[in-house]
């Protein structure tokens, strides 16, 4: 039987495996076997690759809900930073499920959990869209956090096997997002 903490163990696992493989490329046999299990124990928790998927990516769809949910209805500087600084705590505690939505998410849209994180998406770009009045804002505001995404999902390609500490990614994202949205750089340490 899983308990909770190997059930959490095999759906790391299953998010790494979809994340560098691919939905389509990952399978039960290949998950299973990078967990040290077999296919049929797998398959006896999960009753299809969909259904691991979902309670992989489940905790992050929660988490982006609650992020959008948060999102500033002032326009203050100070709302605005603790919004960023949520996000960014967000993707860096969510980087693989972030690189599900990012590369495969309209792919994967006919999965419940991948539709629901595809409108929480759409729901964030209107909320922009309302609160931010001008053009320029909006894309400096889509670039500096969408950029901050994407430099999560594809750290793995250019870090040359050296990962370096959560705080310290934390530091720059935060410096480099508040520099593009034109905020003082703050370099505090992850809460």
């Amino acid at each position: 039987m899983t308990t909770p903490s190997s059930a959490l163990a095999l759906q790391r696992i299953a998010l790494q495996q979809f994340a560098t493989l691919g939905f389509a490329g990952a399978s039960i046999g290949s998950i299973a076997q990078a967990a040290g299990l077999a296919k049929s124990s797998v398959l006896y928790h999960y009753a299809s690759k969909e259904a691991l998927l979902t309670a992989a990516v489940q905790p992050a769809v929660d988490a982006l809900a609650a992020v959008v949910a948060g999102y500033p209805e002032g326009a203050g500087e100070e709302e605005r930073e603790r919004f960023v600084e949520r996000f960014i705590d967000f993707l860096l505690e969510h980087r693989l499920a972030v690189h599900l939505f990012i590369n495969q998410g309209q792919s994967l849209s006919g999965i419940p959990v991948l539709g629901r994180a595809n409108a929480l998406v759409q729901r964030f770009g209107e909320l922009v869209a309302e609160r931010i009045p001008s053009t320029a804002d909006r894309i400096r505001f889509g670039v500096a956090l969408g950029g901050a995404a994407y430099t999560l999902v594809a750290a793995a390609n250019w870090s040359a096997g050296e990962v370096p500490e959560t705080a310290e990614i934390r530091a720059a994202l935060l410096d480099a997002v508040s520099s593009l949205l034109g905020q003082p750089a703050r370099a505090s340490a992850a809460p």
